[in-house]
């Protein structure tokens, strides 16, 4: 931006004093932490003065640099060298044990956490911070019209719709479950492999959704069963596998194909106006709790001043499905309503998993 090669950032920069010193800053559209982070065997830092002595690696020039400059004030003897490179890649030296720990955003954790499941996050370094956009000073007008875009109540309402869709799911994080399910994409997704793909492209689902939702039912399983009666890798119930055309739960590519079948008849049940990836989440919930539920939290939501289309307001409706303050005036009752949202959370989390181990191969 000094120089004049660019018109304006924006990259993930947080706001600090030094950079609003150079440049002019946007309204903030996302808040941030800067955490230390280690291999859960390996350092265990709990606090600023631990770091000492350890192999400490931050990104060059960064807010991570910044703020470590500003505890060596009081710390003369804390240390640590400079990569020109990103904090995902200074993740990766942690998780293979090249280095003892670096500094990275809490966004940046909670999602590379999942395919690296042994980062662990030691203690915050920073209290929350703002992400912003910067121009150069010379960029005045380009600047304003940045401002007054980032303020209209719209695009409030799609920056939160963008971090609903990426970071949505990224508060859950089980380490276990994750190394687990790590562990199984080689031992039994790999079996079924050809199953989903076919079922995926045949009813025009999304593979690693598929896999993913068959995972979180029965972690790909095909003879599990519940005590309700559910069988099967996609846990059908015997009225909807008979409805489906399936006469054997337990043989998995009936199931597949009847789960991949019955997916695709609950996307049909919403509105085409309904945009992605919304739509499939509704019709994911709708899969666990049932479409009159469904209408019910959709119901609700118009009363309450939400969007029935939009997941991040129904995923607050639902669970006062089982409210009595609301459910006794619903036309569907009483529903369990915060395992719908459970469920197309760790759907999510899975798919973003196996996207990315899959990407490996």
């Amino acid at each position: 931006m000094e120089s004049g090669a660019v018109d304006f950032a924006a990259a993930g920069l947080t706001q600090t004093e030094a950079r609003s010193d150079r440049f002019d800053a946007s309204p903030s559209y996302q808040n941030v932490t800067q955490q230390v982070v280690c291999r859960r065997d390996g350092a265990k830092p709990n606090q600023v003065e631990d770091l000492i002595g350890l192999k400490l690696v931050v990104v060059k020039n960064s807010s991570y640099e910044a703020l470590l400059e500003q505890y060596r004030t009081e710390l003369p003897k804390l240390a640590w060298k400079v990569e020109d490179t990103s904090s995902e890649r200074l993740l990766g030296h942690v998780w293979q044990r090249e280095i003892d720990c670096t500094v990275s955003d809490s966004t940046i954790v909670s999602l590379n956490r999942r395919i690296m499941p042994e980062l662990e996050v030691r203690f915050d370094l920073s209290e929350p911070e703002n992400l912003v956009w910067y121009f150069p000073e010379s960029e005045g007008a380009l600047h304003s019209l940045a401002e007054d875009w980032m303020e209209q109540p719209s695009t409030q309402e799609a920056i939160d719709d963008w971090s609903n869709r990426y970071y949505g799911f990224a508060s859950l994080f089980d380490y276990v479950d994750t190394r687990k399910f790590v562990r199984r994409i080689d031992q039994r997704y790999r079996h079924y492999e050809p199953l989903f793909e076919r079922a995926a492209d045949k009813y025009e689902i999304d593979m690693s959704l598929l896999a993913a939702q068959a995972y979180q039912e029965s972690h790909w399983r095909p003879t599990a069963k519940s005590p309700t009666g559910v069988r099967g890798m996609m846990m059908l119930t015997l009225n909807t596998a008979r409805s489906l055309g399936v006469n054997n739960r337990l043989d998995p590519h009936q199931s597949i194909d009847g789960g991949a079948r019955y997916l695709n008849k609950m996307l049909g049940r919403f509105d085409d106006e309904i945009a992605e990836p919304d739509r499939t989440w509704l019709a994911l919930a709708a899969y666990n709790v049932g479409r009159a539920h469904m209408h019910d939290a959709q119901s609700l939501a118009r009363e309450l001043g939400k969007d029935p289309h939009r997941w991040r307001d129904i995923k607050e409706v639902l669970p006062l499905l089982s409210d009595p303050n609301y459910y006794k005036n619903l036309k569907y009752g009483y529903a369990r309503g915060m395992e719908p949202v459970q469920y197309v959370e760790r759907i999510r989390n899975y798919q973003y998993i196996l996207e990315h181990e899959l990407a490996q191969k």
